[in-house]
């Protein structure tokens, strides 16, 4: 079902899926509907085509190279890529630091770094959570010198995002370390290909490299990689994750996920029946139904207010990924053995890797600030 709320949506909604369907290379399209590894190569080719369309950038204004869209066709947009089948885009440069630099960056800043990210020729990562400040992140003990022009870097930053693929990495270093915790901290730019950057891989729970630990040894940095000014990178990093936080919904992805639970439900086959017959399954599948189509109307809903606030992107990063994760165990469920993985040949082998994707979901609850965090900022919202 689709939810629409303004006029125009059910045609831009139908243009965006017609795109998709015939742009979207069939190969990258399997890898992400079999939840297989995507390379670095498939993010960059659908950003290309993206880009070659003039949709390269939903949430950019026209003047920097964007849609100028508003915020419900870049939710519409987002969901009907993801429920397609489409890579997502990689937030880490679209979403997260090129809205910094449109607000807080210089003109020769954005000149030099955002037509890079918009033409996908650039990967960048996040620098943010460190071994003792995940969403702490005022404990960061990740310091910055001045050296002259320069900042001296040195320090270590944890579960950084597909590091072992970026280019740059946007970071929080303490530049005065006497201030109190969120004050004294700055915003830097880090070239990855600088002497003193080591990125060492952390396997995860599911057997992949997705995430990284990266060593900061005396990296210098150029004091015009700065964004904003001296020791107010706080103000900076809260803006950013109000921008993380609301694209963590995933209610494209939530759709995609529904649909293979349906698909096992409805199948011919043994467990097809079973399921049917289960009581309790029709009853788990009908609740994530109707949960699944509340979250889609909040979205819509507050994406229509003039300004989301900062409690807003709360709501929407611990509803949808509490959706993503029951989605994930009904699936776990459904599938029972055939999750496990197992030889290409086997029956069931299109469900292979659902208890890999189980696994790795439970970082959803997680990243972004924890979901515990979120409820924290809710209450003090509500006067609590």
């Amino acid at each position: 079902m689709d939810v629409e709320l303004l006029p125009g949506h059910t045609a831009f909604r139908a243009e965006v899926r017609a795109f998709v369907d015939s742009r979207l290379p069939p190969s990258i399209r399997d890898k992400v509907l079999r939840g297989a590894r995507l390379e670095k190569e498939d993010y960059q080719c659908w950003q290309r085509i993206l880009h070659a369309h003039g949709w390269g950038a939903p949430n950019w204004p026209r003047e920097y190279g964007g849609t100028g869209w508003d915020a419900v066709q870049q939710a519409v947009f987002d969901d009907e890529c993801a429920a397609a089948g489409a890579p997502r885009q990689l937030p880490f440069g679209l979403k997260m630091l090129g809205p910094v630099l449109m607000r807080f960056g210089t003109e020769a800043q954005r000149e030099r770094f955002l037509p890079d990210i918009l033409r996908g020729d650039a990967w960048w990562c996040q620098g943010y959570s460190e071994p003792g400040a995940g969403s702490d992140l005022a404990s960061l003990k990740t310091r910055a010198v001045l050296d002259g022009e320069h900042y001296v870097v040195d320090g270590q930053k944890t579960w950084t995002t597909l590091a072992q693929h970026a280019d740059w990495m946007f970071c929080l270093a303490r530049t005065d370390p006497a201030a109190k915790p969120q004050l004294g901290i700055s915003f830097l730019l880090v070239d990855m290909r600088s002497p003193g950057v080591t990125v060492r891989p952390i396997i995860t729970l599911d057997g992949e490299h997705e995430v990284n630990e990266v060593w900061l040894d005396a990296v210098r940095v150029p004091l015009a990689q700065r964004v904003g000014e001296a020791h107010q990178g706080w103000t900076i990093a809260k803006y950013l994750l109000g921008h993380e936080r609301s694209n963590i919904a995933g209610v494209g992805i939530c759709r995609r996920e529904m649909q293979r639970l349906r698909a096992l439900h409805a199948g011919d086959d043994a467990r097809g029946r079973r399921l049917r017959a289960d009581a309790l399954a029709r009853a788990r599948m009908a609740q994530l139904e109707i949960d699944l189509l509340a979250l889609e109307i909040t979205q819509l809903r507050l994406l229509q207010q003039p300004a989301a606030s900062g409690a807003a992107s709360s709501m929407l990063k611990v509803l949808g990924s509490q959706m993503q994760q029951r989605i994930a165990e009904a699936l776990l469920h459904a599938a029972g053995a055939q999750a496990l993985g197992g030889s290409d040949t086997l029956p069931g082998a299109e469900h292979a890797l659902l208890a890999a994707q189980y696994a790795n979901w439970r970082k959803v609850s997680i990243y972004g600030g924890s979901n515990e965090i979120q409820r924290n900022i809710l209450a003090r919202a509500m006067g609590l």
